[in-house]
């Protein structure tokens, strides 16, 4: 009676080993990500500057603060304005300070200095590697009156293998953003 049981058990047993088994690898989904165009941001607050078509331009909470939404990405790069009061140093120590509190969860930190006599814009980009909450920050300064802070954020889970090309995207749009920059 335990010979019946076992001869389907080992037939089937043979009759699964026929075909070759290779796990798939792990993957990420295709991003496509379209040229970049730009269009001139002119608003009603102290600067203007160039952005992504792709992106939209959201006023946020505070005066001559905006949200520059990436739909496609599901990302949006948050802008604080601050008029400077013999501040500066202040302002410049406490943006430091929170793209550094970010290196608790990344893996460096590059920080990339702009300066641009011309239009008199001043700044830095954190270049923040690693599965943080913010991928990406800059400010930019006048040194005597304007100064202008963005953050980028992804609406999910950090994952820098996956989202790094999408960051690379962005921080072209964030470098032309700070390059075009303009005070009024």
């Amino acid at each position: 009676m335990k010979t019946k049981h076992l001869l389907p058990l080992f037939l089937l047993i043979l009759a699964s080993c026929a075909e070759d088994y290779s796990p798939k690898p792990l993957g990420y989904f295709r991003i496509d990500l379209k040229d970049n165009e730009y269009k001139l941001e002119d608003n009603k607050c102290a600067y203007q500057f160039l952005t992504n078509k792709q992106a939209n331009l959201v006023e946020g909470k505070g005066d001559c603060w905006y949200n520059i939404h990436y739909p496609n990405h599901d990302a949006t790069i948050y802008l604080t304005y601050k008029k400077l009061n013999n501040n500066l140093e202040t302002i410049i120590e406490e943006s430091h300070k929170l793209a550094y509190d970010h290196s608790v969860k990344s893996d460096g930190i590059i920080e990339t200095v702009y300066k641009n006599e011309e239009n008199n814009v001043y700044g830095v980009l954190y270049d923040i590697h690693g599965n943080s909450a913010s991928n990406l920050q800059f400010f930019v300064t006048d040194s005597t009156e304007h100064f202008l802070r963005g953050s980028l954020y992804f609406n999910t889970v950090p994952n820098a293998d996956s989202l790094q090309p999408i960051k690379e995207y962005i921080k072209d749009d964030l470098q032309v953003l700070i390059e075009s920059l303009k005070w009024s």
